[in-house]
């Protein structure tokens, strides 16, 4: 399936009141479940105990969360679907960009595999990569940042 017709899909299912799509085509099946979905409850039979859930006090010696990090400067190439992020085509050969390279609008800069097909992803914007937010092997999410353009 073309990354352009996933992308489309995935903007229906977020903008409408469906929580759930699955589409199967010859080249592939793609099942689209929107994040603040809740699964069904299951149901009570018999034997069945609902417990509460209690809330847990915090300790008086964790540790405050580290602050955030500052958000990067620039243009951020995001994630267009979930996968495993790859900075070069095949293991052992060079990696798309390193940070300092030039990159031109629609070259390739990683590839996401996704479903047991590498998907070549493409810089939106032209310029110097800053950063490179995502390792090599990663498992990334839809929007997550992967690289920083200036």
């Amino acid at each position: 399936m073309d990354l352009r017709k996933l992308k489309t899909l995935i903007d229906l299912v977020s903008e409408s009141n469906i929580s759930e799509l699955e589409i199967a085509e010859a080249d592939g099946k793609v099942r689209i479940v929107k994040g603040g979905a809740v699964p069904p409850a299951p149901h009570a039979g018999a034997g069945f105990v609902a417990a509460a859930a209690q809330p847990v006090p915090a300790s008086p010696l964790a540790e405050p969360p580290p602050p955030a990090a500052p958000e990067p400067s620039g243009h951020i190439v995001k994630s267009p679907m979930v996968g495993t992020f790859y900075r070069s085509a095949s293991p052992g050969s060079d990696a798309f960009v390193e940070i300092g390279s030039v990159v031109k609008e629609g070259d390739p800069v990683c590839i996401i595999e996704a479903m047991k097909i590498m998907n070549e992803i493409e810089a939106d914007a032209g310029g110097t990569v800053r950063a490179i937010l995502c390792e090599n092997g990663q498992a990334v999410e839809f929007g997550q940042p992967l690289f920083v353009i200036e």
